[in-house]
């Protein structure tokens, strides 16, 4: 089987890739080849890894990149330009998260052309499809999205719906929520103060929030997403009555919750070093996080982290 990851240099691609080394089994098949994209990737590629290093908002070489290996079996379509990045360079994000999401679907379109089987093509979505949430988040709540990511990214959970539906991809689109703990890295991500929390509390130092312990926000550990990720590519369509784009099964908590699950995981005094300044702009965005219900996805398998100290113990668990 050969696997695909776009943006598998990031934080969520990295991970995902150390369990899709050839020989691994995806389901119950084997991987034999990995193909792996991004800006730049670390090392030599190992035996049965193919390293495409180059810009995928320039077609023609994200095309070539495409056609030169074997037919593709499941892609998983990471990469994106997040939310404030996209919100501050509307040209990079329209190349990167719409035509760059069009050309990789428009590849399982000429495989079929090909005679060869229709890839199984696993997005990541966002949550921020939402925007404005009503007291309630289910699997029927109309997206409003309020940002040019969560717009780009609600035209590519229609794309994936479509070419599903004439045959050339067999897609799954994914609303992935916040992830913990991202290291400590600028990616123009707004939400990046979550990971930022959780890492220095643990570690004992003083941190400010930018919301009040009142805020309440969606997140699972990244140990949680990959997971998700895998069971995407190989749930059964059917189980979710032939619906193709779930909001994924996460954890809702106050951030003093999280402040306090983070002391007790990690015997510091958390409560005593964190400093609450809330912005805003973070607050409206990330902090008012209403009760969630997917029984979709769960019915066909997804589950979140167990509870919140869960989530804290693997959201800095090494590897």
């Amino acid at each position: 089987m050969h696997v695909l990851i776009t943006g598998a240099a990031g934080f969520l691609g990295r991970a995902l890739a150390q369990r899709l080394v050839p020989g691994s089994l995806l389901g119950d098949r084997a991987v034999t080849r990995l193909t792996l994209l991004d800006l730049a990737l670390e090392g030599q590629a190992p035996d049965g890894v193919r390293h495409c290093v180059g810009d995928m908002g320039h077609a023609d070489w994200l095309r070539d990149a495409l056609n030169e290996g074997p037919p593709i079996d499941v892609l998983f379509h990471l990469a994106s330009i997040p939310g404030g990045t996209a919100e501050q360079n509307y040209p990079l994000s329209r190349r990167v998260n719409l035509e760059a999401t069009q050309t990789l679907l428009e590849h399982g379109q000429q495989q079929v052309a090909r005679g060869q089987p229709a890839p199984v093509f696993v997005f990541a979505s966002s949550i921020a499809v939402f925007g404005h949430m009503p007291a309630v988040v289910d699997d029927d709540t109309p997206t409003r999205p309020q940002m040019t990511y969560g717009t780009q990214k609600r035209i590519g959970e229609m794309w994936v719906e479509d070419f599903s539906r004439r045959g050339w991809v067999d897609g799954r689109a994914v609303r992935i929520p916040g992830v913990l703990a991202r290291p400590p890295a600028r990616t123009g991500q707004l939400s990046a103060f979550l990971s930022d929390l959780i890492r220095e509390l643990a570690a004992g130092r003083a941190f400010t929030c930018p919301t009040s312990p009142e805020a309440t926000t969606w997140a699972s550990s990244l140990p949680c997403v990959v997971g998700q990720l895998l069971h995407a590519a190989t749930f059964d369509v059917a189980a979710t009555d032939g619906h193709r784009v779930l909001t994924l099964p996460t954890l809702r908590f106050a951030m003093a919750e999280l402040v306090q699950a983070v002391g007790g995981v990690h015997g510091t005094p958390a409560a005593d070093l964190v400093h609450w300044a809330p912005d805003e702009r973070i607050e409206t965005l990330f902090g008012r996080f209403p009760t969630l219900l997917t029984p979709r996805a769960e019915a066909a398998g997804f589950r979140a982290d167990a509870d919140l100290d869960a989530l804290v113990r693997q959201a800095l668990a090494p590897g």
